[in-house]
């Protein structure tokens, strides 16, 4: 049965509960910052660096910084700083490109979403923790897009994307200093965060 039909077969309500985040490309995280945070309104929640030597989906460049905003609706906007005048690997791993875009899924339709994949042959990546106790899995879809499913673990079905994902003020300073020593600048990208992370930030 090829994928159409199996598609046609199931249940037509999705196993997805929405967009998790959406990953996009810059080189210069400051002025993107500034941008998201006071132009559009969307608060800086998560800032964190993808570890050394960590296979997934992402640009083929170490230690990235990867930070998240809260795009509204429970859901999120994301950034991967590439270093300045990096040559490309692909079309997605340019400035401006789209890296990928990351869907929510309960842990029982992160299982489900697994074997469906794997049903029709398509290469997965993962699952691997990638924080906030969340787990995901990269695949590419038949137009080469990069795509994730997003599980966080011991939510069951309350899955609360911004709020697992809000970190302590402490924390995202810990990275911001790291690229900006400004502390104006930084007291007015994080005075929006709690003192205390969320429960659910585990």
């Amino acid at each position: 049965m090829d994928i159409q039909s199996q598609g046609a077969a199931r249940n037509l309500r999705p196993l997805s509960r929405g967009i998790h985040h959406l990953a996009l490309n810059t080189d210069d995280m400051k002025m993107t910052i500034d941008f998201y945070s006071t132009v559009l309104g969307m608060p800086l929640v998560h800032a964190l660096r993808v570890p050394p030597g960590t296979s997934r989906g992402n640009p083929p460049f170490e230690c990235l910084r990867h930070y998240f905003f809260d795009a509204g609706g429970d859901t999120l906007l994301a950034f991967f700083e590439l270093p300045k005048g990096a040559k490309p690997q692909g079309d997605r791993d340019a400035v401006a490109a789209m890296q990928h875009c990351s869907f929510t899924v309960t842990e029982e339709a992160f299982e489900q979403m697994q074997k469906r994949l794997q049903d029709a042959g398509i290469t997965i990546l993962g699952p691997i923790r990638v924080g906030a106790g969340s787990d995901s899995i990269y695949f590419l879809d038949p137009n080469g897009i990069r795509l994730e499913f997003t599980c966080q673990t011991g939510d069951g079905a309350d899955v609360r994307v911004v709020e697992r994902w809000t970190q302590a003020r402490a924390d995202t300073l810990a990275e911001l200093r790291l690229l900006c020593d400004d502390q104006q600048w930084l007291d007015r990208v994080t005075r929006h965060l709690p003192a205390h992370p969320s429960p659910l930030a585990v």
